[in-house]
């Protein structure tokens, strides 16, 4: 008698899953434009225009850092929000929380290939930035990798929160507004000094504004401000466990 297969080991599992849910992002015109068009543009934007001078570097040093941290928000919140948000609606996610995935294969998965996009993202815009000029600290690549992988964790956490725990279309409206606000205002991309007095004071505790600060210390100084640090952890371990809690899978 022929013994029947059983399910394959949970790596493999979660690799394959991870594989699917990146093809799924890159083929998505709609996060495309999100996770690279909108930040190359942003990019290019402020390396023409004077918005950035006189903060103690190049124009293209000091945009870089704050473009990556928009590419991890783009990657990690926004789009990973939505497509979670909506594959909660047409019942997906109850259907893969039942197979031998699990909600852990999952969920790992889904972290997966947030990574695999954002180090796509850092290839085209690193790339991109290069031929405009952009020259980091060597020493500041290990660090401001780690904090790009952190920052992810804790956006990533922030749209399964989002997307857990409202309707898809509130869902797609609340990552989308929020992408708005926390890029124009919230730190990622225009440095505190350039914000408005009132955003100046707020913008360090909020995960977008530690992002975007810690990768220009690393890129622009090759240091690591402990504050940022403990900043994105603090928000990664929050919402995860708010998303833990609260996350509905039907």
């Amino acid at each position: 008698m022929e013994g029947h297969a059983g399910p394959a080991p949970l790596l493999r599992r979660v690799l394959l899953q991870g594989r699917y849910e990146t093809l799924a992002m890159i083929r998505n015109g709609e996060q495309l434009i999100l996770a690279v068009i909108l930040p190359l543009l942003a990019l290019v934007g402020l390396a023409v225009t004077p918005l950035l001078d006189g903060l103690g570097g190049s124009r293209i040093d000091i945009a870089v850092p704050g473009i990556l941290a928009l590419c991890a928000m783009s990657t990690a919140f926004t789009g990973q929000g939505i497509a979670t948000g909506f594959d909660r609606r047409y019942g997906v996610l109850r259907f893969l929380s039942t197979t031998p995935l699990g909600r852990t294969g999952l969920i790992a998965g889904k972290v997966l290939a947030v990574l695999v996009v954002l180090a796509l993202q850092v290839l085209v815009v690193g790339g991109v930035a290069a031929m405009l000029g952009w020259q980091p600290r060597p020493e500041g690549w290990l660090p401001g990798l780690a904090l790009l992988v952190l920052g992810a964790a804790a956006f990533t956490a922030l749209g399964l929160l989002v997307a857990g725990t409202v309707r898809p279309e509130a869902t797609l409206a609340i990552t989308n507004l929020l992408w708005i606000l926390l890029g124009a205002l919230g730190g990622i991309v225009v440095p505190t000094e350039r914000l408005p007095a009132l955003a100046q004071s707020i913008v360090h505790f909020l995960p977008s504004g530690a992002l975007g600060q810690a990768l220009r210390d690393a890129f622009l100084h090759g240091v690591v401000p402990l504050p940022a640090v403990i900043v994105l952890a603090l928000w990664t371990v929050l919402a995860g466990a708010a998303a833990i809690r609260w996350f509905k899978w039907n």
